[in-house]
């Protein structure tokens, strides 16, 4: 199994996270997508999409979008739970991170760490840590009378949520006034074989 990632990457953490915490091995393969190393013809053929993460499998097949993969490694293991309730639950918070959560906190990350002080997009910021701080505290108030996301145990729900929102401060959206998102922070890192973000 080879994970096609750039360190820098909280999708791709997503993967790698997950491989380690059910002790997967596989080949780590840095793929630059600030070079175009996932436009060349040879990255295409694998996905056409173009985008990082992507899992190459034993069986000669490619897997890609970071949820997608966290499913496929997640079936039969404890990150994916037995019930049915809980299985819709844990996908409508991954629908969540994806629709709200990660296009604003993930992005003013992306602006903040990778384009220069003095570029146009950086006058998105204000809008997207607004945005940010709405999903922040929707997760918040979920988590002020549980542990997990969903199911009341650790799901893959919890590692796609948690990829982008440990990092928010990068982006600069303050975690300091989240107690619970905190917790569950720390929840996470004491869990056997967490490892941390490149």
């Amino acid at each position: 199994m080879r994970l096609y990632d750039y360190a820098d990457s909280g999708n791709g953490y997503k993967a790698r996270l997950l491989l380690s915490l059910l002790n997967i091995p596989y080949d780590y393969i840095e793929t630059d997508i600030m070079s175009g190393e996932t436009r060349t013809p040879e990255f295409l053929a694998m996905n056409p999409i173009g985008r990082i993460p992507l899992l190459a499998l034993e069986s000669g097949e490619h897997l890609a979008e970071s949820d997608a993969i966290l499913y496929y490694l997640a079936e039969g293991t404890l990150y994916w739970p037995d019930d049915r309730l809980d299985r819709a639950r844990v996908l409508q918070w991954m629908f969540f991170e994806q629709y709200c959560h990660e296009p604003s906190v993930a992005v003013a990350r992306f602006i903040v760490r990778h384009l220069p002080a003095d570029h146009p997009r950086r006058g998105e910021l204000p809008a997207l840590h607004e945005k940010g701080h709405s999903a922040l505290q929707t997760m918040e108030d979920h988590l002020a009378t549980r542990d997990w996301m969903a199911a009341g145990q650790p799901t893959i729900a919890d590692l796609a949520l948690y990829a982008y929102t440990h990092v928010a401060g990068d982006g600069g959206i303050a975690l300091d006034d989240y107690a619970a998102i905190n917790a569950w922070m720390t929840r996470i890192r004491d869990l056997p074989g967490y490892v941390a973000m490149k």
